[in-house]
């Protein structure tokens, strides 16, 4: 065996395993329902809110779905929020559901600027970056569904700036 094959087998190795704290890419399917990447960024000491957001819900049938709600042990209560920007004020409003259109996708980005998300009110511990926790999703159609949400900070700075505060 030569020195720059080992080399590089060794370097391959040690960037895997450096890789391997960094948040996967995960999902889970719920009936025609593909729940791609639940995610969380991390809250400030204190805070009494937070956010799941998923990169998106893909519905595969062919009857729409509905996001009735969400549970979880972390915060004391879930709700169904929407944002919109008017006159570039950003604002929240709860909503009692969110459609899943028959063979569309819904993104619940935290970079969207406009948008859904799950709000968690009332943490009972700040959202730490590293951490997983279970969130309980509701559907309409497909049931329930718990997935697990990764900790994680924002891939992009500029990401960062756009979050929205609580």
């Amino acid at each position: 065996m030569n020195g720059t094959g080992h080399t590089r087998r060794c370097l391959m190795a040690l960037l895997l395993a450096a890789g391997s704290g960094v948040a996967q890419a995960h999902g889970f399917d719920a009936g025609d329902l593909r729940i791609e990447h639940p995610y969380s960024l991390p809250t400030p000491p204190g805070a009494k809110t937070g956010a799941v957001y998923l990169r998106a819900i893909r519905n595969n049938g062919r009857e729409a779905d509905r996001l009735l709600g969400a549970a979880t042990a972390v915060a004391a209560s879930v709700e169904l929020h929407r944002s919109t920007i008017d006159k570039e004020i950003m604002r929240m409003r709860p909503v009692p559901t969110i459609d899943l259109p028959a063979g569309a996708e819904v993104l619940l980005r935290h970079s969207a600027g406009q948008g859904h998300h799950i709000m968690l009110v009332g943490l009972k511990a700040p959202l730490v970056a590293g951490d997983r926790f279970q969130v309980t999703l509701r559907f309409e159609r497909a049931g329930e569904r718990e997935v697990t949400v990764n900790v994680q900070l924002p891939r992009d700075p500029k990401a960062e700036a756009q979050e929205h505060r609580h």
